[in-house]
């Protein structure tokens, strides 16, 4: 527009081309809108559908762990999980701040984090909480979520610590049963198909990508009742002895199903500072020891087997000690002439030497082997030892004297009870087992393997009995009602150079009831420095408790009624 003569002129081609290009970018914007809606709409309808489907993962139970009888010895109990979009929850630092105050987190420590990580769309921001404390966190937070995740959780705690073991965070079995049977237990999430607003909740279900499966529960061979009380018994006498540590096991002698597997000093499973490699170590299985007077009856049995010895046999131990290789073997006094259940019941080294220097060393040996010394339990377990027993063309006359007795061969205390549960099984070898076997059912093509006569085993365990009677050096083991058969072991602890003078295993392993074997214990006691330190007055105790306890429970029959009638008539009588 210019002013000729003072009024307004319009330049008329200037005014249409703007009219133009307005007309155009009109036409342009009906256009691409047409065309969106029309000829794009499937696509993109597809599309705003993907920026709002998810596939989510459905989480599962992992399977519990279970005594013979169905307690829970551990379980899966749900929690949940906070997680962050990075990029959306840095656009709101006040809401962040909030966020990990109410997690207990360092709010600087948690930004620089997600700054690294700005380029995932998930980060955890504190794994397996509470769930309400999960859900107020995220509540109208955007960009805070929430994922339900299984935490596991041991009811028992540390009594069966060392048994069950424990899990990672990510629900992964590190010790114990939990590691063992991990691919059995072990849950497969499923994933799903859903529709989330802009808050992250699911608004609405699409279908099923895959199905979750949950772990298979194991039942184990423990008895939970049995296990308190021998958790318990042994505690107080690690406690009363001023001792080391400790262990015990309790089979059934029929079956070797473990009824009973305790340690000292334990943990707790669910407190994972407890969690140390020297607590969590199941001792019972792991840690071997010198047997000691232990092993005599397999000395015994070995040479009666042989047709060398008999009831009858006598050996003269006077005068109470003899030499083997320029070593004294010796006796606590002089026993002078004795028979085998007398060299049992005296714990006589002197004897024991030589019934095992009366046969061959390979026939020892091999006996030893048979009885399963030198071979790991068979449980199944982290760590679970073989103990040490060296072949017998590695011997000399001194190793082979002194094996009699229990030195130059280690065990673990759970394979000494496997050999006790041979002779208390009629010399029938026996499969420890901490999975409950199912009752009457044979294993298909399963060979019955008889490593002793039993007529061997029944004359062995008489002599055992003798051990625990009036005159034996095990009668804190005695049960009022019951014939109990055992025997004592006090050993001196190897060390760099020869033995420590000072420091003693006490362990006692023992049979009840004698007319009908039904239960096996062997306990152990490291290092007792107070209250005594020998076998029968450390470790006696520990199975007195726990094996009448048992008996009790399990209702076995009482086989020595004249004892139970004398201990109701003295209580009668101090009443």
């Amino acid at each position: 527009m210019n002013e000729t003569k003072g009024q307004p002129v319009f330049f008329g081609g200037r005014h249409y081309l703007v009219l133009f290009v307005l007309l155009c970018l009109m036409t342009g914007l009906v256009g691409r809108a047409l065309y969106l809606q029309i000829v794009e709409k499937e696509f993109l309808a597809s599309q705003g559908g993907q920026r709002q489907i998810r596939t989510i993962e459905t989480p599962a139970y992992r399977g519990a762990i279970l005594d013979r009888y169905g307690t829970p010895l551990a379980i899966s109990t749900p929690v949940d999980s906070v997680w962050v979009n990075p990029s959306e929850i840095l656009q709101n630092l006040p809401a962040l701040k909030k966020v990990t105050q109410q997690l207990s987190m360092n709010y600087s420590e948690t930004v620089d984090t997600l700054k690294r990580k700005a380029n995932k769309e998930f980060v955890y921001l504190k794994r397996q909480i509470e769930p309400e404390l999960a859900s107020r966190v995220s509540d109208n937070v955007d960009g805070v979520y929430i994922q339900r995740e299984y935490h596991r959780y041991y009811p028992a705690g540390e009594v069966v610590g060392h048994l069950v073991g424990f899990t990672d965070i990510d629900d992964n079995g590190i010790e114990g049963l939990e590691k063992v049977y991990d691919n059995w237990l072990k849950a497969e999430a499923g994933a799903r198909r859903v529709i989330r607003n802009r808050k992250g909740a699911v608004i609405e279900e699409i279908n099923q990508v895959k199905a979750a499966q949950s772990g298979k529960d194991i039942y184990s061979s423990i008895d939970m009742r049995l296990q308190y009380i021998a958790y318990r018994s042994l505690a107080r006498a690690i406690n009363y002895h001023a001792a080391k540590s400790g262990s015990a096991v309790l089979l059934d002698a029929r079956t070797g199903e473990v009824l009973a597997m305790v340690n000292q000093p334990s943990y707790n499973p669910n407190q994972a500072k407890q969690k140390t490699s020297g607590n969590r170590r199941n001792r019972a299985l792991t840690d071997v020891f010198e047997p000691g007077s232990t092993i005599k009856p397999f000395t015994f049995a070995a040479a009666i087997d042989k047709g060398l010895y008999n009831q009858k046999s006598i050996i003269d131990t006077s005068p109470g000690w003899y030499t083997v290789s320029g070593h004294p073997i010796k006796d606590y006094r002089n026993y002078g002439p004795l028979d085998l259940a007398g060299i049992l019941r005296k714990s006589s080294n002197v004897g024991a030497s030589r019934i095992a220097l009366s046969m061959k060393d390979e026939e020892l040996w091999r006996s030893f082997s048979d009885y399963g010394f030198g071979k790991p339990p068979g449980v199944i377990f982290p760590g679970e030892s073989s103990g040490y027993f060296r072949h017998f063309s590695d011997w000399q006359k001194l190793d082979h004297a002194i094996m009699g007795y229990g030195y130059g061969v280690s065990v673990s205390i759970t394979q000494l009870a496997r050999a006790y549960a041979m002779i208390a099984n009629q010399g029938q070898h026996v499969d420890v087992s901490l999975i409950r076997k199912e009752p009457g059912k044979k294993v298909e093509n399963q060979v019955e393997r008889h490593v002793m006569s039993s007529k061997t085993a029944k004359m062995v365990l008489e002599m055992m009995e003798e051990v625990v009677g009036p005159k034996g050096t095990a009668q804190l083991a005695a049960i009022a009602g019951y014939r109990i058969g055992g025997k004592t072991g006090t050993t001196k602890k190897s060390t760099v150079g020869g033995y420590d003078e000072d420091n003693y295993f006490s362990v006692f392993a023992g049979v009840a009831p004698i007319s009908d074997p039904r239960l096996v214990m062997a306990v152990i006691v490291d290092e007792p420095t107070q209250n005594g330190y020998y076998g029968g007055k450390v470790a006696a105790p520990v199975f007195q408790e726990v094996m009448s306890n048992a008996l009790r429970i399990l209702d076995v029959k009482p086989d020595d009624i004249p004892s139970l009638r004398a201990q109701i008539a003295d209580a009668e009588k101090g009443a």
